[in-house]
C-alpha cells in the first residue's frame, strides 16, 4: 500500500489535505463545553401548601408523593426539603439517563399519588419538570442610581425581567431553563383587616367566597350565530366584565349586602394592592436592589455560543428599557472554558514546539524533522472530525487527549523517517528506493503498534456510570488521533520521505540550518552515544545477574504497590471556577430583616477583598438549605484568572481572606465555599453527608448524631470544616383545638383552619389578568394584625348558626419548638453534613474521617449515605485500577495473537505496572492525590509502556530467530533501540510539561494528569530499559527449556540465561 502512496505523492497529500478539511468544519460545529454531560440527570417536584408547617407538609406531600416515586427506572437517589408551605423533591438518575422519558416517568407516579395530597395542594398544582443543573449565564437588572428612581424596587425589577426578558431569553437556542430571583410575580394582594371583619359579622370565607364569584372569567356567547335564520347579517360576540384587573375593581366587590340596601365592600374590610405574590425573598447586586436571572444550558448545546447569544440578546433588549435600568452579566461560566480551553490549547503550540525541538536535536535535520512536524497537525486537526461523528465536544478530557496524543502521534512518524533513513546509509540507495524498503519492512509493527495502542484505549469506552463517560471521551479520543497517526505514516511520511530526504552522500552545500546544528549535534551525538556505552554495560550486567534483577524488579513492583496505597484518593480537582458562595445561618427564627442587614454588611466587607469583582446577595435563600428567613447567600464573582494569577490570588487566598473577614461577625454561621468542578454534582465544592433516620430514632437522635460527628470530625487536623444546618426546632407556637368543644357549638374545624390559614398564611384564591400574563388573588391578613400571639385568639369565624365565636373560646397557645424544615433522603428524615479537607488533603481521605465518625458516633438507628460529587467518588472505588488490569489484559492479548506465543508478550506486560513506579512517586512528589485524571493518565501509559518495550522484545525476537544467543539478542535490541527509545519518549515527556506546570482556569486538573504521566513516562523509560531484556531473556530461556523437555530436543545455542 506505502508503495502506492511513493509513487503518487500528490494522492497521499490530498487524503491529508481532505482529513484537515473535515475536521477543521467539524471543529467549528463541536460544541463547546467544559466537562461532557456527566452529571446525572435530575427531575425535580414542587408542590405548594400555603400556611402549613414543615411537619405537615413532611406528612401531608412528602411521605405520600416519595413513596410512589420511589424506585422509578434507573433512579440513584431523591432528596426532598418540607419548609413553610413549600415542598421540593430532586430525583437523580444514573448518568446517561433520557432525561426526558424519567421526568413522563415520574410524572406518572406523582398521578398516583395526587389524590392522597390536600386539596389547596392540589388546587395549586404539582410541577414536575427536568431540571437543568448547568448554569449557562447569571443575569441581574438594578437601578444605575436607586435615589433617583425609587419606583425601581425589587417589586418592579423582578416582574420587568419576567415580563420583559424572560421569554425573550427562553427562546435563545440552548437555553434549558430560567429562575428569577426574588420570586416576585405580581400579585393582587388582599389584606384583611380581623377587626372591621368581626364588627360586620364576616370570616375569612365570606370573603374568599365574594372573590371567588365574582372574579371569573365569563363567556356570553354570540349574537347571531349559525344556525341562524336567513337573512341575519352580523355575528356579534357578547363582551362584559369578567375577572377584573386592578385593585379598585376588587375593591368593590361585593360581600355581604344588608336588607337596607347597603352592602359591605372588599375595601371595607380589606386594603386592596397590587403587591407580589411571595415575600420570602430580597436580592442586591453589589448593593444596590436588584432581579436576578440564574439561565440554565440545555445539555448538549455548545455553552460559549449560548453565553455569547444571551449577551448578545441582552444587549439587543437593553436599548428599550426605561431610563435608569441597567443590565449587568454577573456570572458567565463560560469565561472559565475560553479560558481553560485557551490554555489548553497554548498547551498544545508549547508542546508541539517542545516536540518538535527533540525531534529535530535527535534527528539534526530540519529536512527530517519536517516530515513528523507536517504529519502532527494531520492526526489531531482529523481527530476532530471523529469526535463529531462519535458525539463528542470540545471539552477539558477531549483536549487533554489531544495534547498527550502530540507525543503519540509524532512516534509513527519518526519510526517511518529513521528507518528510511537507516536503509540510505545503510544501502546506500536513493530516496523513494529506501522508502519502499523501508516501508516493506515496518508496516507490519506500525499496525500492530497501532492496535496494542487502540486495544488499550477503546475497550474502557463500555465502561458506565459517570467515569465510564469520562474515560470514553479521553480514551476515544486519543484512539482516533493514534488511528490516524497510522494512517498517516503508511500513506503521507512515506510520500514526504520520497520528495523531501536527500540521499547519503549527496553533494549539496549545507544550509545555514544545517550548519548551525553541525557541531551540537556531534556533541549530542557522543554523549549520547557514551550513554549508551554505560547503559548497554548495566544493561549486560543486569542480565547475567538476572535473579538480582528480577528481585530488584520485586523490589520496586513491591513499593510501588505501598505507595500506591499511600498516596490519597480523590475523584477530580477543586478548580478555581472564579465565583465563591458566602452562606450565611442566623440564629433560629431569625426575620428576613436580620438576614437582609446582615449579608449586606457581609457584601461590604468581601468587595474589599483583593480579586473580587462584583458581590450579588439573596436573602432568605440558601443554595444549600434551600429557602428560609434565615438563611441568607452572597454570590461572589471574582476578577479574571489573568489578572489575579499574576498577583497570586488563587480561590483559596481569596476565600481566606472572605473567612477571616466573616469571622468577625458573630451574628451568624458562615460557610465560605466555592462551587463544585462538575456542574451539577451538588451545590458545593467538599463533602456531602446525608444522616438518615432508618429507625425512626426522631429528630433528637439525629441531632446527636450529627452534633457528635461533626465534632468527632473537626478535630482532625485533616478536615478544614464540616457544618450542618440541621436543627432539633426552632421556636414556634402550638395551638392546642379543643375540637369536641368546637363540634358542641357548631364550629366546623375546617372554619377554623381556613381562618388560621387565610389569616396567618394565606390563601389563593383565583387569578387576574395583567400585562398580557396571569397573575395570583391572594387573602390574608393584614402585616399588623400577625405579628404577636395574642393576635391569633382575636380571630373570629362562624359556627352553623351564622353566629360570630372567637377563637379564644376554642383554642389555646403555647411555646414549643419544632422544625423549619424537614429534609429527607431516599424517603427516610435526614441531616446534611457538608464540608472539606484542609489544603493538601485529599477528599478520599476526608471520606475515610467522616466515615470512621459516623460509625463510631451515630446512635442505633442512623445511618449515612453519600450525595453529590461524594456518591460517585465513592460509587468510583477501584475502578480505575480495574482499567489498568484490563488495558494490561488487552496488551497480552494483542500481543500473544500478534507473536502466536503465550510467553513472550509476558516480557512486554510484566514491565508495564513499571509505569505506575514514576507516576506514584511524582504524585508523592507534588503532593497531588490519586484521582479520575491521574487513572486516565495510567491507563494512557499502559499502551506507551508496552510500546516501549515491544520496540526491544520485537527486536531481541529478530535475533534469536536469526540464531543469536538469547542474551545476545537482548543486549543488541536494547543497545540499537535505546536511541528511538529515549528519543520518543523525550518528545513525550517535554510535550507533557506544559500540563505538570500549568497555571490558570483548569489548571489543577492539567497538572494532576500531566504529573502522572509525566513521572510515569520517565519511571517506564529509565527502568523498562533494564528490566524488559531481563524479563526477555528469562521468558525465552524458561520458555525454550520447557519446550525441550516436553519435545526431548537437543538444547539450542545458548539457550539459558547463563550462556553468552
Amino acid at each position: 500500500m506505502s508503495r502506492f502512496f511513493v509513487n503518487r505523492p500528490i494522492f497521499a497529500s490530498v487524503v491529508s489535505i481532505i482529513i484537515v478539511l473535515l475536521g477543521a468544519l467539524a471543529y467549528f460545529r463541536l460544541p463547546v463545553e467544559e466537562y461532557p454531560e456527566l452529571a446525572p440527570p435530575v427531575v425535580r417536584v414542587e408542590a405548594q401548601y400555603p400556611g402549613a408547617n414543615a411537619q405537615t407538609i413532611a406528612d401531608t406531600v412528602a411521605a405520600p408523593l416519595e413513596q410512589e416515586i420511589n424506585g422509578v427506572d434507573r433512579m440513584i437517589y431523591m432528596a426532598s426539603t418540607s419548609s413553610d408551605g413549600r415542598y421540593q423533591l430532586d430525583i437523580s438518575f444514573e448518568s446517561g439517563t433520557d432525561v426526558d422519558l424519567a421526568a413522563v416517568l415520574v410524572q406518572n407516579r406523582v398521578g398516583i399519588a395526587e389524590p392522597k395530597l390536600p386539596e389547596e395542594t392540589r388546587r395549586l398544582g404539582i410541577t414536575t419538570r427536568k431540571q437543568s443543573t448547568s448554569l449557562a449565564a447569571v443575569i441581574s437588572i438594578t437601578a444605575e442610581d436607586p435615589a433617583k428612581h425609587p419606583e425601581y424596587d425589587d417589586l418592579y425589577l423582578a416582574n420587568f425581567m419576567s415580563i420583559r426578558v424572560r421569554d425573550e431569553i427562553s427562546r435563545v437556542y440552548g437555553v434549558g431553563g430560567v429562575n428569577i430571583f426574588p420570586a416576585k410575580d405580581y400579585g393582587m394582594r388582599i389584606w384583611l383587616d380581623p377587626e372591621r371583619l368581626k364588627a360586620r359579622s364576616l370570616t375569612v370565607d365570606d370573603v374568599n367566597a365574594a372573590i371567588r364569584e365574582q372574579n371569573v372569567q365569563v363567556a356570553a356567547g354570540v349574537l347571531g350565530r349559525q344556525p341562524a335564520p336567513k337573512g341575519t347579517d352580523f355575528e356579534l360576540t357578547i363582551t362584559t366584565l369578567g375577572r377584573l384587573t386592578d385593585p379598585e375593581q376588587f375593591g368593590d366587590i361585593i360581600v355581604k349586602r344588608y336588607e337596607d340596601g347597603s352592602a359591605v365592600h372588599v375595601r371595607d374590610v380589606a386594603r386592596v394592592e397590587l403587591g407580589a405574590r411571595d415575600y420570602s425573598t430580597v436580592a442586591r447586586f453589589n448593593g444596590k436592589q436588584a432581579a436576578i436571572m440564574p439561565i440554565y444550558q440545555l445539555p448538549g448545546t455548545n455553552l460559549v455560543e449560548v453565553a455569547r447569544n444571551v449577551e448578545a440578546t441582552m444587549h439587543r433588549l437593553e436599548k428599550d428599557f426605561p431610563p435608569g435600568l441597567k443590565a449587568s452579566f454577573f456570572y458567565d461560566p463560560s469565561m472559565f472554558i475560553r479560558s481553560a480551553l485557551h490554555e489548553v490549547n497554548k498547551t498544545l503550540i508549547e508542546a508541539f514546539v517542545l516536540v518538535f525541538l527533540v525531534v529535530l536535536v535527535f534527528l539534526q535535520s530540519l529536512r527530517t524533522t519536517l516530515i513528523p512536524a507536517l504529519t502532527i497537525p494531520v492526526s489531531l486537526i482529523g481527530t476532530f472530525l471523529v469526535m463529531a461523528v462519535l458525539g463528542f465536544s470540545v471539552n477539558t478530557l477531549t483536549m487533554f487527549g489531544l495534547v498527550l496524543a502530540i507525543g503519540i502521534v509524532v512516534d509513527d512518524a519518526i519510526i517511518v523517517v529513521e528507518n528510511v533513513e537507516r536503509n540510505m546509509r545503510e544501502h546506500k540507495l536513493p530516496a523513494k528506493e529506501a522508502t519502499i524498503r523501508a516501508m516493506g519492512e515496518i508496516t507490519g509493527p506500525v499496525i500492530a503498534v497501532t492496535l496494542v495502542l487502540m486495544a488499550v484505549f477503546i475497550p474502557t469506552a463500555a465502561l458506565g456510570g459517570l467515569t465510564g463517560r469520562m474515560y470514553r471521551q479521553f480514551a476515544l479520543t486519543i484512539a482516533a488521533s493514534t488511528g490516524l497517526s497510522a494512517i498517516c505514516a503508511l500513506t503521507l511520511s512515506p510520500a514526504l520521505c520520497a520528495l523531501i530526504l536527500k540521499a547519503h552522500g549527496h553533494d549539496r552545500p549545507a544550509g545555514p540550518v544545517q550548519r548551525l546544528l553541525t557541531w551540537p549535534g556531534r556533541a549530542f551525538n557522543r554523549a549520547f552515544d557514551a550513554a549508551t556505552g554505560v547503559y548497554a554495560w548495566t544493561a549486560h550486567l543486569f542480565v547475567r545477574a538476572w535473579p538480582l534483577a528480577l528481585l530488584g524488579l520485586v523490589g520496586v513492583l513491591g513499593l510501588t504497590a505501598y505507595l500506591y496505597t499511600r498516596v490519597p484518593t480523590g475523584f477530580v480537582p477543586d478548580e478555581d471556577l472564579g465565583f465563591v458562595v458566602v452562606s450565611a445561618q442566623l440564629p433560629d427564627a431569625a426575620s428576613l430583616e436580620r438576614s437582609d442587614e446582615l449579608i449586606a454588611r457581609v457584601a461590604s466587607e468581601v468587595r474589599k477583598v483583593d480579586g473580587v469583582k462584583d458581590v450579588t446577595t439573596l436573602s432568605g435563600f440558601s443554595i444549600i438549605d434551600g429557602q428560609g428567613s434565615a438563611y441568607a447567600n452572597a454570590w461572589v464573582v471574582l476578577e479574571p484568572w489573568d489578572v489575579r494569577v499574576p498577583k497570586h490570588r488563587g480561590i483559596q487566598q481569596i476565600m481566606a481572606d472572605i473567612r477571616e473577614k466573616t469571622s468577625r461577625m458573630q451574628e451568624s454561621q458562615f460557610l465560605v465555599v466555592s462551587l463544585p468542578t462538575i456542574r451539577g454534582l451538588g451545590n458545593a465544592s467538599g463533602f456531602d453527608m446525608r444522616l438518615v433516620d432508618r429507625a425512626s430514632a426522631g429528630r433528637a437522635a439525629l441531632l446527636q448524631g450529627t452534633t457528635e460527628t461533626i465534632q468527632a470530625a473537626s478535630g482532625q487536623s485533616a478536615i478544614a470544616y464540616a457544618f450542618s444546618s440541621f436543627r432539633m426546632g426552632v421556636p414556634q407556637i402550638y395551638l392546642d383545638i379543643d375540637r369536641e368543644k368546637a363540634l358542641k357549638i357548631g364550629v366546623p374545624l375546617s372554619g377554623i383552619f381556613e381562618t388560621l390559614q387565610t389569616s396567618l398564611g394565606s390563601t389563593y384564591v383565583n387569578d387576574f389578568n395583567l400585562f398580557n400574563r396571569t397573575f395570583q388573588v391572594t387573602t390574608q391578613a393584614d402585616a399588623r394584625f400577625r405579628l404577636q400571639e395574642s393576635d391569633i385568639l382575636r380571630l373570629e369565624t362562624r359556627n352553623v348558626n351564622g353566629e360570630m365565636v372567637p377563637l379564644s373560646t376554642l383554642v389555646s397557645s403555647r411555646s414549643t419548638i419544632g422544625p423549619d424544615r424537614v429534609t429527607r433522603y431516599n424517603l427516610y428524615p435526614s441531616a446534611t453534613i457538608n464540608g472539606a479537607p484542609r489544603p493538601g488533603v485529599s477528599s478520599g481521605e476526608a471520606l475515610k474521617i467522616m466515615e470512621a465518625a459516623a460509625n463510631d458516633k451515630l446512635p442505633p438507628g442512623i445511618g449515612y449515605e453519600w450525595t453529590g460529587m461524594s456518591f460517585q467518588e465513592k460509587r468510583v472505588g477501584r475502578e480505575g485500577l480495574v482499567v489498568f488490569a484490563l488495558g494490561i489484559l488487552l496488551v497480552y492479548l494483542v500481543l500473544a495473537a500478534q507473536y502466536e506465543s503465550w510467553t513472550i508478550p509476558l516480557a512486554v506486560v510484566l514491565s508495564v505496572p513499571l509505569v505506575v513506579s514514576g507516576a506514584i512517586v511524582a504524585l508523592t512528589i507534588a503532593g497531588l492525590d490519586n484521582n479520575v485524571f491521574t487513572q486516565i493518565g495510567l491507563v494512557l501509559l499502559v499502551g506507551l509502556g508496552a510500546k516501549n518495550a515491544i520496540l526491544i522484545v520485537e527486536f531481541a525476537k529478530e535475533n534469536r530467530a536469526r540464531g543469536v544467543s538469547i542474551v545476545e539478542s537482548a543486549i543488541t535490541a536494547a543497545r540499537v533501540r535505546v536511541r528511538p527509545i529515549v528519543m520518543t519518549a523525550m518528545a513525550f515527556i517535554l510535550g507533557v510539561l506544559p500540563l505538570v506546570l500549568a497555571t490558570g482556569a483548569g489548571a489543577n486538573g492539567r497538572r494532576s494528569l500531566g504529573t502522572a504521566v509525566f513521572g510515569g513516562m520517565i519511571g517506564n523509560t529509565v527502568l523498562a530499559l533494564l528490566f524488559t531484556p531481563v524479563l526477555y531473556v528469562v521468558i525465552q530461556s524458561t520458555t525454550e527449556w520447557v519446550r525441550r523437555r516436553v519435545r526431548g530436543t537437543a538444547p539450542e545455542a545458548a539457550s539459558t540465561p547463563h550462556t553468552a
